[in-house]
């Protein structure tokens, strides 16, 4: 009896703290949502609030006269997001499932290789050079998707150790006594085995070409091919020019821009997608992370 009062005010105690953290970190959402459909005036003059004194639609109004350009900005980024995802976890999970691989010739020296380039790279201004006069993709799709993000070693890593500690070698051994080759095993044995870890880096990954606007910035000057962080970051710089040169004559109609309320809609706007597609992808995210963050 003893016993069971315990593990009830254990329990008790782990809700409580996790119902606390809980709260801690969906509060920032809802102030920031709430701020957004916020009057100018009432954010001015009384700062943010979890519920509007004055409901104000205007910051999604001003968003929303850019509807055109924000939609051709979505389809980018939808894009960019998808391919690169894919790509990501086709190189990360090859690679991964070769190191995996105890008897291949060399391994320890390429996973040093692989892991150097998680301390040292070469530094901006060498990558910018190598991307644009090199391989010529400035102001393209590839723009988006090649740079820092098409395949990290970190991911790698993951996934690597996840075939390793997850994966059965004899799996693998008793395959290749049937005549599998290494290809065959990849595909019909180790990806089908490796979706949870999948997952988890196809969310690292893809949340990182989500909200990535420094490749847009730097290599991007086409305003079709501006991703959704990149436009919105280019509409707050609009405002903020435009505030900072009003002349008298026409500072009235400067201060009538939502400008604090629309940075809050510009911020939820790029944060809706990912909050409404993470619960699906919850139980594969933790599964995924436990086992590969194991050494192996």
């Amino acid at each position: 009896m003893i016993h069971s009062k315990a593990n009830r005010r254990y329990q008790f105690i782990i809700n409580t703290i996790m119902l606390l953290v809980t709260v801690i970190m969906i509060a920032p959402l809802v102030l920031l949502f709430m701020s957004s459909v916020s009057s100018e005036a009432s954010l001015l003059n009384n700062g943010y609030s979890f519920w509007p004194e004055e409901f104000s639609l205007s910051a999604y109004q001003y968003i929303l006269a850019n509807g055109q350009t924000i939609f051709r900005a979505y389809g980018v980024t939808i894009l960019v997001t998808i391919v690169g995802t894919s790509i990501n976890l086709l190189l990360c999970s090859m690679a991964a499932y070769a190191l995996s691989i105890r008897k291949l010739p060399f391994r320890n020296v390429i996973s040093f290789f692989i892991f150097f380039t998680m301390l040292f790279n070469g530094g901006l201004v060498p990558s910018y050079l190598m991307w644009t006069s090199t391989f010529h993709i400035k102001n393209t799709i590839w723009a988006l998707i090649i740079p820092n993000f098409l395949c990290g070693a970190m991911n790698i890593i993951l996934i690597r150790t996840y075939f390793m500690t997850s994966i059965p070698e004899a799996l693998y051994e008793a395959a290749k006594i049937d005549g599998a080759s290494y290809l065959y095993i990849f595909r019909r044995i180790a990806v089908p085995m490796g979706v949870p870890i999948f997952v988890t880096v196809g969310l690292f990954s893809g949340l990182g070409y989500w909200n990535d606007w420094t490749n847009g910035l730097y290599y991007i000057n086409d305003a079709k091919l501006y991703s959704i962080q990149t436009l919105l970051n280019k509409m707050i710089q609009d405002i903020q020019a435009l505030q900072a040169n009003a002349t008298a004559a026409s500072s009235g109609a400067a201060m009538q821009i939502p400008t604090v309320s629309v940075r809050m809609a510009i911020a939820f706007v790029a944060l809706a997608p990912i909050l409404a597609i993470y619960p699906f992808l919850q139980k594969y995210f933790a599964e995924g992370i436990a086992m590969g963050a194991v050494k192996g």
